[in-house]
Protein backbone atom coordinates (compact mmCIF):
# COMPACT_ATOMS: atom_id res chain seq x y z
CA UNK A 1 0.00 0.00 0.00
CA UNK A 2 1.13 3.72 -1.12
CA UNK A 3 2.07 6.02 2.09
CA UNK A 4 0.17 8.49 2.73
CA UNK A 5 2.05 12.09 1.98
CA UNK A 6 2.34 14.84 3.40
CA UNK A 7 3.90 18.39 3.76
CA UNK A 8 5.39 20.10 6.38
CA UNK A 9 4.78 23.46 6.68
CA UNK A 10 7.41 25.62 9.11
CA UNK A 11 8.80 22.21 9.98
CA UNK A 12 11.96 23.68 11.97
CA UNK A 13 14.28 20.87 12.48
CA UNK A 14 11.55 17.58 11.68
CA UNK A 15 9.84 16.94 14.98
CA UNK A 16 6.13 16.65 13.41
CA UNK A 17 8.07 15.15 9.82
CA UNK A 18 10.23 12.54 12.10
CA UNK A 19 6.62 11.56 14.04
CA UNK A 20 4.70 11.46 10.88
CA UNK A 21 7.25 9.34 9.10
CA UNK A 22 7.67 6.74 12.28
CA UNK A 23 3.22 6.53 11.67
CA UNK A 24 4.17 5.35 8.14
CA UNK A 25 3.67 8.74 6.14
CA UNK A 26 6.00 9.99 3.62
CA UNK A 27 6.93 13.81 3.16
CA UNK A 28 7.43 14.99 -0.05
CA UNK A 29 7.81 18.44 0.54
CA UNK A 30 9.12 20.82 3.52
CA UNK A 31 9.48 24.41 4.15
CA UNK A 32 11.43 26.00 6.36
CA UNK A 33 12.61 29.83 6.78
CA UNK A 34 15.98 29.48 9.41
CA UNK A 35 18.86 28.26 7.75
CA UNK A 36 20.22 26.16 10.31
CA UNK A 37 17.36 24.44 11.30
CA UNK A 38 16.91 23.57 7.65
CA UNK A 39 20.32 22.21 7.31
CA UNK A 40 19.25 19.98 10.33
CA UNK A 41 16.14 19.02 8.80
CA UNK A 42 17.92 17.84 5.56
CA UNK A 43 20.58 15.72 6.71
CA UNK A 44 18.21 13.81 8.86
CA UNK A 45 15.66 13.39 5.82
CA UNK A 46 17.77 13.37 3.11
CA UNK A 47 14.54 12.22 0.54
CA UNK A 48 12.87 15.15 1.27
CA UNK A 49 12.94 18.30 -1.10
CA UNK A 50 12.94 21.14 1.37
CA UNK A 51 12.52 24.74 0.57
CA UNK A 52 14.66 27.34 2.84
CA UNK A 53 13.27 30.43 2.59
CA UNK A 54 10.42 32.76 3.21
CA UNK A 55 6.94 30.85 2.21
CA UNK A 56 5.47 34.51 1.81
CA UNK A 57 7.49 34.66 -1.46
CA UNK A 58 5.94 30.55 -2.69
CA UNK A 59 3.93 32.19 -4.86
CA UNK A 60 3.12 29.96 -7.83
CA UNK A 61 2.16 26.70 -6.09
CA UNK A 62 1.28 25.19 -8.97
CA UNK A 63 5.09 24.17 -9.74
CA UNK A 64 6.22 23.45 -5.93
CA UNK A 65 5.15 19.39 -6.61
CA UNK A 66 2.96 17.64 -8.76
CA UNK A 67 1.85 14.61 -6.30
CA UNK A 68 -1.48 14.91 -4.92
CA UNK A 69 -1.25 14.93 -0.97
CA UNK A 70 -3.12 13.70 1.65
CA UNK A 71 -2.09 16.19 4.16
CA UNK A 72 -0.40 19.66 5.59
CA UNK A 73 1.35 19.32 9.27
CA UNK A 74 3.01 22.05 10.46
CA UNK A 75 3.11 24.84 13.32
CA UNK A 76 2.93 28.45 12.08
CA UNK A 77 4.53 31.38 14.85
CA UNK A 78 1.64 31.89 16.64
CA UNK A 79 2.53 36.05 16.55
CA UNK A 80 0.34 37.83 14.31
CA UNK A 81 2.17 40.95 12.55
CA UNK A 82 0.38 43.80 10.83
CA UNK A 83 1.01 43.41 7.21
CA UNK A 84 -0.47 47.19 6.30
CA UNK A 85 -2.45 50.27 8.38
CA UNK A 86 -4.28 49.94 10.84
CA UNK A 87 -4.68 46.15 11.09
CA UNK A 88 -4.68 44.29 14.38
CA UNK A 89 -1.06 42.77 14.70
CA UNK A 90 -3.18 40.13 17.32
CA UNK A 91 -5.01 38.91 14.55
CA UNK A 92 -4.08 35.82 13.05
CA UNK A 93 -5.67 36.82 9.57
CA UNK A 94 -2.72 39.20 9.67
CA UNK A 95 0.24 36.43 10.33
CA UNK A 96 1.86 33.65 8.90
CA UNK A 97 -0.99 31.20 9.52
CA UNK A 98 -2.55 32.58 6.35
CA UNK A 99 -0.35 30.71 4.46
CA UNK A 100 -1.09 27.71 6.05
CA UNK A 101 -4.86 28.34 5.15
CA UNK A 102 -3.42 29.45 1.34
CA UNK A 103 -1.69 25.98 1.08
CA UNK A 104 -4.73 23.76 2.43
CA UNK A 105 -7.06 25.70 -0.26
CA UNK A 106 -4.93 25.30 -2.85
CA UNK A 107 -3.80 21.31 -2.40
CA UNK A 108 -7.06 20.25 -0.97
CA UNK A 109 -5.44 17.50 1.51
CA UNK A 110 -8.06 15.01 3.30
CA UNK A 111 -6.64 16.19 6.18
CA UNK A 112 -4.39 19.00 8.49
CA UNK A 113 -2.66 19.23 11.68
CA UNK A 114 -1.48 22.29 13.23
CA UNK A 115 0.38 22.61 16.55
CA UNK A 116 0.64 25.75 19.11
CA UNK A 117 1.01 26.56 22.31
CA UNK A 118 -2.00 26.34 24.93
CA UNK A 119 -1.76 30.26 25.18
CA UNK A 120 -3.16 30.54 21.54
CA UNK A 121 -6.58 29.42 23.00
CA UNK A 122 -6.63 32.93 25.17
CA UNK A 123 -5.47 35.13 22.66
CA UNK A 124 -8.30 37.87 21.77
CA UNK A 125 -7.72 40.28 18.60
CA UNK A 126 -8.42 44.02 19.38
CA UNK A 127 -12.38 43.42 18.60
CA UNK A 128 -12.34 41.31 21.21
CA UNK A 129 -12.70 38.25 19.32
CA UNK A 130 -10.77 34.95 20.22
CA UNK A 131 -7.86 34.09 18.23
CA UNK A 132 -9.01 29.68 18.34
CA UNK A 133 -12.38 30.97 16.67
CA UNK A 134 -10.92 32.98 13.85
CA UNK A 135 -8.75 29.85 13.42
CA UNK A 136 -11.03 27.69 13.09
CA UNK A 137 -13.76 29.83 11.30
CA UNK A 138 -11.20 30.32 8.47
CA UNK A 139 -10.31 26.39 8.03
CA UNK A 140 -14.33 25.68 8.38
CA UNK A 141 -14.39 27.89 5.81
CA UNK A 142 -12.35 26.14 3.49
CA UNK A 143 -14.21 23.10 3.68
CA UNK A 144 -13.10 20.81 6.72
CA UNK A 145 -14.44 19.87 10.28
CA UNK A 146 -12.38 20.91 12.62
CA UNK A 147 -11.82 19.66 16.37
CA UNK A 148 -9.05 21.28 18.77
CA UNK A 149 -7.85 19.59 21.93
CA UNK A 150 -4.64 20.27 24.38
CA UNK A 151 -2.65 17.10 24.81
CA UNK A 152 0.40 16.24 26.84
CA UNK A 153 3.16 14.81 25.73
CA UNK A 154 4.16 12.72 29.01
CA UNK A 155 0.75 10.87 28.26
CA UNK A 156 2.54 9.73 24.99
CA UNK A 157 5.86 7.79 25.69
CA UNK A 158 8.07 11.28 25.87
CA UNK A 159 10.05 11.70 28.72
CA UNK A 160 8.55 15.55 29.27
CA UNK A 161 5.04 17.36 30.34
CA UNK A 162 5.03 19.06 27.30
CA UNK A 163 1.06 21.00 26.73
CA UNK A 164 0.58 21.68 23.07
CA UNK A 165 -3.20 22.54 21.01
CA UNK A 166 -3.24 20.59 18.28
CA UNK A 167 -5.74 21.73 15.52
CA UNK A 168 -7.02 18.56 13.07
CA UNK A 169 -9.29 19.30 10.13
CA UNK A 170 -10.58 16.41 7.84
CA UNK A 171 -12.68 17.54 4.29
CA UNK A 172 -16.55 18.01 5.09
CA UNK A 173 -17.04 16.06 2.59
CA UNK A 174 -15.70 12.83 4.38
CA UNK A 175 -18.04 12.37 6.73
CA UNK A 176 -15.66 12.77 9.84
CA UNK A 177 -16.92 15.43 11.74
CA UNK A 178 -18.81 12.26 14.76
CA UNK A 179 -14.65 10.88 15.24
CA UNK A 180 -12.65 11.52 17.83
CA UNK A 181 -9.10 12.77 16.08
CA UNK A 182 -7.11 12.05 18.58
CA UNK A 183 -4.74 9.35 20.07
CA UNK A 184 -6.12 8.42 23.62
CA UNK A 185 -2.99 8.93 26.56
CA UNK A 186 -1.27 5.40 27.08
CA UNK A 187 0.76 6.65 30.05
CA UNK A 188 -2.20 9.08 31.89
CA UNK A 189 -0.93 7.95 35.06
CA UNK A 190 1.46 9.50 36.93
CA UNK A 191 4.02 6.73 37.86
CA UNK A 192 3.54 5.36 34.30
CA UNK A 193 5.10 8.18 33.07
CA UNK A 194 8.39 8.18 31.56
CA UNK A 195 11.14 10.20 33.72
CA UNK A 196 14.11 11.95 32.96
CA UNK A 197 16.28 9.32 34.60
CA UNK A 198 14.98 6.67 32.20
CA UNK A 199 15.54 9.03 29.23
CA UNK A 200 19.30 10.00 29.78
CA UNK A 201 21.11 7.51 33.05
CA UNK A 202 22.96 5.82 29.40
CA UNK A 203 24.47 8.72 28.10
CA UNK A 204 28.32 9.88 29.20
CA UNK A 205 28.42 11.68 32.55
CA UNK A 206 30.39 14.05 31.49
CA UNK A 207 30.81 17.29 33.46
CA UNK A 208 30.61 20.94 32.33
CA UNK A 209 33.03 21.83 29.33
CA UNK A 210 33.32 18.09 28.76
CA UNK A 211 32.54 16.11 25.73
CA UNK A 212 33.15 15.40 22.24
CA UNK A 213 30.64 15.83 18.67
CA UNK A 214 31.11 12.16 18.19
CA UNK A 215 31.04 9.67 21.59
CA UNK A 216 31.11 6.23 22.55
CA UNK A 217 28.04 5.26 24.44
CA UNK A 218 28.13 4.91 29.14
CA UNK A 219 26.48 1.95 29.17
CA UNK A 220 24.25 -0.67 27.82
CA UNK A 221 20.30 1.11 27.45
CA UNK A 222 18.91 0.48 30.64
CA UNK A 223 15.18 0.24 29.32
CA UNK A 224 13.01 0.18 26.39
CA UNK A 225 13.05 4.09 26.03
CA UNK A 226 16.70 3.61 25.66
CA UNK A 227 17.22 0.84 23.48
CA UNK A 228 14.54 2.77 20.63
CA UNK A 229 16.32 6.02 20.96
CA UNK A 230 19.89 4.02 20.33
CA UNK A 231 18.23 1.41 17.59
CA UNK A 232 20.10 2.78 14.72
CA UNK A 233 23.25 4.57 15.98
CA UNK A 234 26.49 3.51 17.67
CA UNK A 235 27.68 6.73 18.63
CA UNK A 236 26.32 9.62 20.41
CA UNK A 237 26.35 12.85 18.63
CA UNK A 238 25.67 16.59 20.01
CA UNK A 239 26.57 15.30 23.68
CA UNK A 240 28.86 18.50 24.70
CA UNK A 241 28.70 20.33 28.35
CA UNK A 242 28.43 24.33 28.54
CA UNK A 243 31.50 25.63 30.11
CA UNK A 244 30.97 26.87 33.26
CA UNK A 245 32.68 29.09 35.89
CA UNK A 246 33.85 28.17 39.03
CA UNK A 247 31.27 30.31 40.46
CA UNK A 248 28.68 29.05 38.56
CA UNK A 249 29.52 25.67 39.26
CA UNK A 250 29.32 25.87 43.05
CA UNK A 251 25.96 27.78 42.89
CA UNK A 252 24.79 24.56 40.92
CA UNK A 253 26.16 21.96 43.75
CA UNK A 254 23.88 23.91 46.49
CA UNK A 255 20.50 23.82 44.50
CA UNK A 256 18.76 20.49 44.74
CA UNK A 257 15.93 18.90 42.80
CA UNK A 258 13.01 20.66 42.45
CA UNK A 259 14.78 24.19 43.52
CA UNK A 260 16.15 27.38 41.46
CA UNK A 261 18.07 30.30 41.75
CA UNK A 262 15.09 31.81 43.66
CA UNK A 263 16.05 29.26 46.65
CA UNK A 264 20.04 29.82 46.28
CA UNK A 265 21.76 32.24 49.49
CA UNK A 266 23.05 35.47 49.06
CA UNK A 267 26.84 34.37 48.37
CA UNK A 268 25.11 32.17 45.13
CA UNK A 269 23.34 35.14 43.50
CA UNK A 270 22.91 35.60 40.18
CA UNK A 271 25.89 38.70 39.64
CA UNK A 272 24.98 41.77 37.48
CA UNK A 273 26.69 41.38 33.97
CA UNK A 274 30.38 42.92 33.73
CA UNK A 275 30.62 43.62 37.53
CA UNK A 276 30.26 39.90 39.45
CA UNK A 277 30.28 41.83 43.10
CA UNK A 278 26.68 43.04 42.30
CA UNK A 279 23.44 41.14 42.84
CA UNK A 280 21.45 41.50 39.93
CA UNK A 281 17.99 41.53 41.79
CA UNK A 282 16.36 39.66 38.70
CA UNK A 283 15.30 36.00 40.17
CA UNK A 284 12.89 33.44 37.78
CA UNK A 285 11.98 30.37 39.29
CA UNK A 286 13.27 28.38 35.92
CA UNK A 287 16.79 29.91 36.38
CA UNK A 288 19.22 27.18 37.02
CA UNK A 289 16.39 24.99 37.90
CA UNK A 290 17.27 21.59 38.79
CA UNK A 291 14.25 18.99 37.87
CA UNK A 292 13.30 15.55 39.66
CA UNK A 293 15.39 13.00 37.98
CA UNK A 294 12.38 10.60 38.46
CA UNK A 295 9.91 12.97 37.07
CA UNK A 296 9.43 13.52 33.33
CA UNK A 297 11.29 16.84 32.80
CA UNK A 298 9.63 20.36 32.22
CA UNK A 299 8.63 21.70 29.17
CA UNK A 300 11.82 21.69 26.70
CA UNK A 301 11.19 25.68 25.72
CA UNK A 302 13.70 27.24 23.04
CA UNK A 303 15.52 28.77 25.94
CA UNK A 304 15.86 25.79 28.38
CA UNK A 305 19.84 26.38 27.73
CA UNK A 306 19.93 28.75 30.81
CA UNK A 307 16.44 27.50 32.43
CA UNK A 308 17.46 23.45 33.60
CA UNK A 309 20.33 21.84 35.98
CA UNK A 310 21.09 18.49 34.96
CA UNK A 311 19.22 16.64 37.75
CA UNK A 312 22.43 14.96 39.23
CA UNK A 313 25.41 17.06 37.30
CA UNK A 314 26.23 20.41 37.88
CA UNK A 315 25.94 21.74 34.66
CA UNK A 316 23.06 22.61 31.93
CA UNK A 317 21.51 19.73 29.88
CA UNK A 318 23.30 19.22 26.29
CA UNK A 319 21.59 19.11 23.28
CA UNK A 320 21.71 15.56 23.17
CA UNK A 321 19.69 14.77 26.19
CA UNK A 322 17.14 17.41 25.39
CA UNK A 323 16.88 15.85 22.28
CA UNK A 324 16.57 12.60 24.53
CA UNK A 325 13.93 14.64 26.55
CA UNK A 326 12.17 15.29 22.82
CA UNK A 327 12.10 12.22 21.77
CA UNK A 328 14.46 12.56 18.91
CA UNK A 329 16.22 8.90 18.30
CA UNK A 330 20.23 9.45 18.72
CA UNK A 331 20.48 9.06 15.01
CA UNK A 332 19.16 12.30 14.62
CA UNK A 333 21.53 15.08 14.52
CA UNK A 334 21.22 18.75 14.78
CA UNK A 335 23.35 21.34 12.69
CA UNK A 336 24.60 24.88 13.01
CA UNK A 337 25.62 26.55 16.11
CA UNK A 338 25.40 24.69 19.67
CA UNK A 339 24.74 27.97 21.20
CA UNK A 340 24.09 31.54 19.27
CA UNK A 341 24.38 35.03 20.30
CA UNK A 342 21.33 37.55 21.07
CA UNK A 343 22.91 39.30 17.34
CA UNK A 344 23.10 36.15 15.42
CA UNK A 345 19.56 35.45 13.57
CA UNK A 346 19.77 31.46 13.48
CA UNK A 347 18.54 29.18 15.38
CA UNK A 348 21.61 27.50 17.69
CA UNK A 349 21.27 23.68 18.13
CA UNK A 350 19.15 24.17 21.83
CA UNK A 351 16.74 26.70 20.14
CA UNK A 352 15.95 24.07 16.83
CA UNK A 353 15.64 21.17 19.60
CA UNK A 354 13.21 23.25 21.99
CA UNK A 355 11.00 24.32 19.32
CA UNK A 356 9.84 21.11 17.45
CA UNK A 357 7.47 19.06 18.27
CA UNK A 358 8.49 15.83 19.70
CA UNK A 359 8.37 13.15 17.58
CA UNK A 360 6.85 10.67 19.98
CA UNK A 361 4.20 12.89 20.00
CA UNK A 362 3.55 13.54 16.66
CA UNK A 363 3.77 9.97 16.28
CA UNK A 364 0.68 8.96 18.02
CA UNK A 365 -1.41 11.38 16.56
CA UNK A 366 -0.64 10.76 12.81
CA UNK A 367 -0.78 6.65 14.09
CA UNK A 368 -4.82 8.21 14.41
CA UNK A 369 -4.65 10.27 12.10
CA UNK A 370 -3.52 7.33 9.43
CA UNK A 371 -6.05 4.71 10.82
CA UNK A 372 -8.85 7.46 10.25
CA UNK A 373 -7.50 7.71 6.51
CA UNK A 374 -7.50 3.67 6.28
CA UNK A 375 -11.85 3.49 7.24
CA UNK A 376 -11.86 5.07 3.90
CA UNK A 377 -10.47 2.62 2.31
Amino acid sequence: MDKYKVIDLFAGAGGLSTGFEMAGFETILAIEIDLWASETYSFNHPKTPIYTGDITKLTNLNDLIKDNIDGIIGGPPCQGFSLSGNRDPKDPRNSLFMEFVRFIRFYKPNFFLMENVPGLLSMKNAKGEKVIDIIKNEFENSGYDVDVSILDSSDFGVPQKRLRVFIVGFKKELNLSKLNYYPKPFTAKEHQKLSIRDAISDLPPIEAGQGEEKMSYYTDPANDFQKMMRANSVEVYNHIAMRHTQRIINRFKTIKEGQSLADVSEEHMQRKRGDATRISGKTFSQNNMRPYADKPAPTIAASFQGNFIHPWLNRNFTAREAARLQSFPDNYIFKGKRTTMSWEKNLSQYQQIGNAVPPLFAKSIAKRISNILDSLN
